[in-house]
């Protein structure tokens, strides 16, 4: 099995299933599409099944592609596990550590405990992505990152949460905005004369709000669909109208915005959570790099946890 599965081409191969078409993973690559699809046929030739099936514009695995996959991330957790012990040996003075993480918890970790820890750890290479609540617990599960902070995560047995902190889900205006003088816990009736801002469906946040907006009968007037929280932030700011967030993942530290609670119970429910994958042995760095986030939340850090 060893000598069939020719490690350059299963890496080829693990590219392409991430990057969802052969062009995509061969730029990711730095190789000719060509080349690379030569490669993908030879792998595939050797393992005696297609690996791949079109979809779309792109390429998805077949049943044998998603095994192999499988194997293949069994075989880099084994890796991983065997690198993590071998660090262990040493003191925490190099490696790299992958985090995925929401927008505004990103501003905050580069304002406090990633500053501070990649201050004291130059040796250390750090990988901060970007990402919604399914790409985020997606990375978690397959290994492609060690740490990760989001807003909500579903209920995952894979998922293992190290700390929690309430955040709920508030409706963000200009003090000059007439929501803001109702003085009074707002209903999403309430919002409906005005424009809003909200993110895509793959956000945590937003399927609070979907299930929310359920339970009062109501359907917002969105203006604004994006993936960026500091897009949404800049709404309200430039005084297009409100947004339904939490007040630490827009990190505006602006005097005349405000944050006006709501009465939906659904709205209070959520939380933000660091996690990580149940059962993986974090290296040392990592683990190290955990803690000192745990702390900094746990200890009141951020004003706004």
């Amino acid at each position: 099995m060893d000598e069939m599965l020719d490690t350059r081409r299963l890496r080829y191969f693990m590219q392409v299933l991430e990057s969802g078409s052969v062009r995509a993973a061969a730029d990711a690559l730095g190789m000719d599409p060509s080349a690379l699809s030569r490669a993908i046929g030879t792998l595939e030739r050797e393992c005696g099944v297609r690996l791949f099936q079109r979809h779309g514009r792109g390429v998805a695995a077949t049943d044998a592609g998603q095994l192999l996959a499988s194997y293949a991330r069994r075989q880099h957790s084994q890796q991983q596990h065997l690198l993590v012990q071998l660090e262990g040996i040493q003191k925490v003075e190099r490696g790299h550590i992958d985090i995925i993480t929401g927008e505004g918890f990103a501003d905050w970790l580069m304002r406090h405990s990633l500053r501070d820890f990649m201050a004291s750890h130059p040796g250390i290479t750090i990988g901060l992505e970007i990402s919604g609540t399914d790409e985020i617990v997606q990375r978690i599960v397959d290994e492609r990152a060690q740490i990760g902070m989001l807003f909500q995560p579903p209920k995952d047995e894979r998922l293992r949460s190290h700390y929690s902190h309430p955040q709920p889900i508030q409706t963000l205006v200009l003090a000059s905005h007439p929501l803001a003088g109702l003085e009074r816990p707002l209903k999403l009736a309430d919002l409906l004369p005005y424009a809003g801002a909200t993110l895509r469906r793959s956000f945590g946040i937003r399927q609070h709000i979907e299930a929310a907006e359920i339970s009062e009968g109501v359907r917002l007037n969105t203006l604004l669909t994006t993936t960026s929280f500091h897009a949404i932030g800049h709404f309200v700011a430039a005084g297009l109208g409100y947004a339904l967030s939490t007040r630490p993942a827009l990190a505006m530290d602006r005097e005349d915005m405000v944050a006006l609670p709501m009465k939906n119970p659904i709205l209070h429910q959520g939380r933000m959570h660091i996690v990580s994958k149940h059962g993986r042995m974090l290296s040392p760095a990592a683990a190290e790099l955990l803690r000192r986030i745990v702390h900094d939340i746990s200890a009141g850090t951020a004003p706004d946890f």
